[in-house]
């Protein structure tokens, strides 16, 4: 059979009959054949690679949305290149970048928690086609997948008033990150239409050890609120231990919900009422966009909807 017929087997399916097909596929069985990617991208100039830029593996949330966005690339046909970064610093960005121009990938997907790291890449990813993950609005150059975590942060403070909670604090993350602010926006408007006061924000860094100290903070200052809005679920289980420690129930005295419904938190003391975001979704809906980036599509903005998880941390 002819090398035109392999080819199209291969890369244009749709078009070989379907006999045709089984025969080229058990020559290749029987050959010991296999693809060679490179050989074929110095043909079609397409690498079928996907960068990818993260923060790294300590926190939940781009860690799930990047194992989201690698099953999505296999799935479109990609391979992906993955490039974690502790810090976002100019100097370890344009490293990452170069070595992905260098493989030549054909677009870029960075999880982007806080506006640095969207400036930095507005800087060093031109010329690539990019996709933000990041709860950023729209982007005059990049498209953008998120969550819509101002919404999640009006959950979570809407059960909490529903169930009757008036004086509600608000745990949070880094106020630097997108998200975090976004649900502390969430919290406040929640709790303004509800004509109730407006605490101070506690602002954590994401761990456990942040809603244990703050935690800590709530028992030792006195008057307790009967309602806490955590900026996720790590934050809740060190705020839960410190209530615990410190013989406060949970939630007969204080309800409690958290952020992400990290994977055990209907078993922790008591099951969290939490609200959930779809990770495997933002990582499908992130290279769906990439693909239309690559195609030249402009700029445009996917929000998914959290969901509210009820659990029994609330009275």
């Amino acid at each position: 059979m002819s090398h035109q017929t392999v080819s199209r087997v291969l890369n244009e399916p749709d078009t070989v009959r379907p006999a045709t097909a089984e025969r080229v596929h058990t020559a290749m069985r029987e050959l010991g054949f296999t693809r060679n990617l490179a050989a074929r991208s110095l043909v079609t100039q397409q690498t079928a690679l996907l960068g990818v830029v993260w923060t790294g593996a300590q926190y939940l949330g781009p860690t799930s949305a990047v194992g989201g966005i690698e099953v999505a690339a296999r799935a479109a046909g990609y391979s992906t290149l993955v490039g974690a970064l502790e810090q976002f610093e100019q100097g370890a960005l344009e490293d990452v970048l170069r070595n992905f121009r260098d493989r030549g990938v054909e677009g870029l997907v960075i999880v982007a928690p806080f506006e640095r790291v969207a400036d930095l890449a507005r800087t060093h990813a031109r010329g690539i086609p990019t996709v933000l993950v990041a709860d950023a609005g729209p982007d005059a150059e990049f498209h953008v997948a998120s969550v819509d975590q101002e919404l999640g942060g009006r959950l979570g403070t809407r059960h909490l008033v529903e169930r009757g909670c008036r004086r509600i604090v608000h745990l949070s993350g880094p106020l630097a990150w997108f998200d975090a602010r976004a649900r502390a926006r969430g919290w406040r408007s929640t709790l303004d239409g509800a004509g109730l006061e407006v605490l101070p924000i506690l602002e954590g860094d994401w761990s456990p050890d942040s809603g244990y100290a703050l935690g800590l903070e709530l028992v030792a200052g006195g008057e307790l609120p009967d309602g806490i809005l955590c900026g996720n679920d790590a934050m809740a289980v060190g705020l839960l231990a410190a209530l615990r420690g410190a013989g406060v129930d949970v939630p007969g005295q204080v309800s409690v919900v958290g952020f992400d419904d990290l994977a055990g938190a209907r078993y922790y003391s008591p099951p969290l009422t939490t609200v959930a975001q779809p990770f495997v979704e933002l990582g499908r809906s992130a290279v769906e966009l990439l693909v239309r980036a690559i195609e030249g599509a402009p700029p445009s903005v996917v929000r998914l909807t959290p969901e509210l998880r009820i659990r029994s941390s609330v009275r």
